[in-house]
């Protein structure tokens, strides 16, 4: 529970939710399709509470945008889960992550256009990915990072589309028998952890820069990709 709490802190903190933290650490606890499961219901809480902390920064166009197509597509994506392997795709797409992070701190100050394709693409390969795999936070933190988006903007646009991936694939996940009824017990804790994680992640945001912020999101997703390639290579 200590480290979820710590996921769920640096996961406000660096923008985007913390599956990108808190499936690599259940993963070493728990089989993929239960931290499948595990991480969706607790993200459904987290959205929520980040959803109340930063509601003044939604971005309504992202959401639509961004969010459709991500919400379509993580049903996809849960659904092939009881069909196809994911292993070789998530090395694949973490590798992919590192290059495309680096990229964007060699063209830091250089933001790409807030197109209609920019936001569907995310919006598609986010979703389908959080559905397959579980990590797709990592893709559409990617796309907000490059558009440049202030920090509340960021969070809360983030949470809210989040939480219609979550709730979508938490339905398919929990319908496939991924979630035992023997982790009923973790749901109260969860509730309490993705309040208090939320609410210490926005003090902490309260004292950091924009700089810095978009820095801790490329930087986050770095380090976890590293980290998911290392755990997928070596076991």
């Amino acid at each position: 529970m200590s480290l979820a709490f710590v996921a769920e802190v640096l996961g406000t903190v660096s923008g985007f939710g913390s599956s990108i933290l808190f499936v690599p650490v259940a993963s070493i606890f728990f089989d993929f399709k239960t931290v499948l499961a595990i991480t969706a219901v607790f993200h459904v809480f987290s959205n929520l509470s980040k959803i109340a902390l930063f509601r003044k920064g939604i971005d309504k166009e992202i959401v639509l945008k961004l969010g459709i197509p991500a919400v379509v597509f993580v049903i996809l994506g849960a659904w092939l889960t009881n069909y196809i392997a994911t292993d070789k795709m998530e090395l694949f797409m973490n590798i992919a992550l590192v290059i495309l992070a680096i990229y964007l701190i060699i063209k830091f100050n250089k933001p790409i256009k807030r197109t209609n394709t920019n936001l569907y693409i995310g919006g598609v390969l986010s979703g389908f990915l959080a559905g397959l795999i579980g990590t797709g936070g990592a893709i559409r933190g990617i796309t907000l990072a490059a558009f440049h988006l202030p920090m509340e903007v960021f969070i809360a646009t983030s949470a809210i589309i989040d939480l219609g991936v979550d709730t979508s694939r938490a339905v398919i996940y929990v319908g496939s028998g991924y979630f035992e009824k023997e982790y009923l017990i973790l749901i109260p804790f969860l509730i309490v952890i993705s309040i208090l994680g939320s609410y210490v992640g926005k003090l902490v945001l309260k004292k950091t820069s924009e700089i810095v912020f978009r820095y801790l999101v490329l930087g986050v997703i770095i380090l976890s990709a590293l980290f998911q390639i290392f755990t997928t290579i070596w076991g």
